[in-house]
């Protein structure tokens, strides 16, 4: 190979963004972070809604900053998110409104009447995906009930990275892996529910054409191209949009006894299939069926991940006690251990004003000694976590008949080795890390399919292998 493909991953997580420089060279793929940015939501009265314009300019300031320093020899773009959250679009091809964000509180309780509708039963025989509150079905029924106005003028649904990718090329599509997070879409007829859509009166002509990860958007547009200062081509490809179907394409997973977790502020465990598994023990076990890159499915659970030391440090820093994540658990290993336990997807977490308060409350709700320190406080949260893993890998081996030996673990919460440390422990199995940008690589090794650099995801992965260092934990 006579030149190293350069491509760009802008990464959004829920709480910051990246663009992410990958440089490959047939053997190994190197990383530079071009760009970072906070990220979050934001009241405007009294709802919960995403700064969309912020994060496109933070894109439009990475893509500049990759264009300077690869002297306009960058070959593509990706983008992916978090799930479920969309904008709407008028007929003119106008943003109607702020996308909302998914923790905000007008979906609270509404599960129940869309069962009145459709049953639960039904929706999952339909999509094979996790019930929560934050689901697109929820909260387009939201908009129905509180804003029918806004559903009978929308043309057109975008995601979150889909809306981000009509803001760089004008073209509108609906990414595969995304489109599966909103518990709208049939895996095994490939395409949206009509039941869904008919039952609860929702539009479906304002979903879009489906379109696969390692399949182009289209090129930038002009106006773009002049602000960033692109000179030709520079073609959006579709990744795995979905965050977590990026992060699991890098995991490098050996075997069909390896299991993966995507750890962040959502802890995502789970196991890659051909094939969705979509039974009454699943339903009842809430396992959910999202689509991969490779037309893989992710059966996996979604689990509160380190939301709760994440809000715990807003809440120190605003104190002033000035804590670093290294200072927290330096703490943590030092307090007095299983002092306390807490189900981290209790509804008191989802998003309180003062979470170690929430903590507190529940402590005492539940007959608990009440940590007052941040280190006792952080050391039941990541036993928590960790004992939380345990057991969704124990409901996985019973679920799918397989043998768990071994846990990937990706993603920025690896960072945190307490949390690695604790997981094998209590789980009693063996823990791989690596890589901790695994949503960027993921994102990058797609691109890299989608120019013919990379043949197959397994080819991907040994890639991975050989550009990570993967660091392993065994029990205690």
């Amino acid at each position: 190979m006579t030149q190293s493909k350069k491509v760009l991953a802008c990464d959004l997580g829920a709480s910051s963004g990246r663009a992410i420089l990958g440089s490959f060279d047939g053997q190994k793929i190197d990383l530079e972070v071009l760009h970072k940015f906070s990220n979050g939501g934001t009241y405007l009265n009294n709802d919960f809604h995403w700064d969309t314009l912020k994060q496109y300019n933070e894109i439009k300031a990475g893509i500049k900053k990759a264009i300077k320093k690869t002297s306009n020899q960058l070959d593509s773009v990706g983008i992916d998110t978090w799930g479920v959250d969309y904008g709407l679009l008028d007929e003119n091809g106008t943003l109607m409104s702020v996308p909302y964000h998914y923790r905000d509180q007008r979906t609270e309780g509404l599960m129940e009447e869309v069962f009145k509708k459709i049953s639960k039963a039904e929706i999952y025989r339909e999509t094979g995906i996790q019930f929560m509150e934050l689901n697109t079905i929820f909260q387009l029924f939201a908009d129905l009930k509180n804003r029918p106005w806004i559903i009978d003028n929308a043309e057109d649904l975008l995601f979150t990275p889909d809306l981000l990718n009509y803001f760089l090329t004008g073209k509108k599509f609906n990414e595969y892996t995304i489109a599966s997070t909103s518990q709208l879409y049939n895996p095994l007829k490939d395409k949206w529910s009509e039941k869904i859509y008919n039952k609860l009166n929702l539009p479906e002509s304002m979903m879009q054409q489906i379109i696969r990860p390692g399949e182009k958007v289209g090129d930038i547009l002009q106006k773009v191209k002049a602000e960033c200062g692109i000179r030709g081509e520079l073609p959006v490809i579709a990744v795995g949009s979905h965050d977590t179907a990026s992060a699991v394409a890098a995991a490098p997973l050996k075997d069909e006894n390896s299991a993966y977790l995507s750890s962040g502020t959502w802890s995502l465990l789970g196991m890659e299939l051909d094939q969705p598994i979509i039974t009454e023990e699943s339903l009842a076990a809430n396992f959910t069926n999202e689509l991969g890159v490779g037309n893989k499915v992710r059966f996996l659970k979604n689990i509160t991940g380190l939301w709760l030391i994440q809000e715990c440090k807003r809440i120190w820093d605003r104190r002033g006690m000035n804590l670093s994540y290294s200072d927290i658990t330096e703490a943590a290993e030092a307090a007095e251990p299983f002092k306390y336990s807490l189900d981290p997807d209790h509804h008191d977490f989802v998003n309180p004003d003062n979470m170690p308060e929430a903590i507190k409350n529940y402590c005492r709700e539940t007959g608990q000694p009440v940590p007052e320190e941040p280190g006792e406080m952080a050391r039941g949260i990541y036993e928590s976590l960790a004992q939380n893993y345990k057991e969704v890998i124990e409901k996985l081996e019973k679920l799918t008949d397989k043998k768990i030996e071994t846990l990937n673990m990706v993603g920025g919460g690896i960072q945190a080795e307490i949390l690695c440390q604790y997981t094998a422990n209590i789980s009693k199995r063996r823990v791989v890390t690596g890589p901790i940008e695994a949503t960027a690589i993921g994102n990058i090794l797609t691109q890299l399919m989608a120019l013919g650099e990379i043949a197959s995801l397994e080819e991907g992965r040994e890639i991975v292998r050989n550009s990570v260092e993967l660091k392993e934990y065994l029990p205690e």
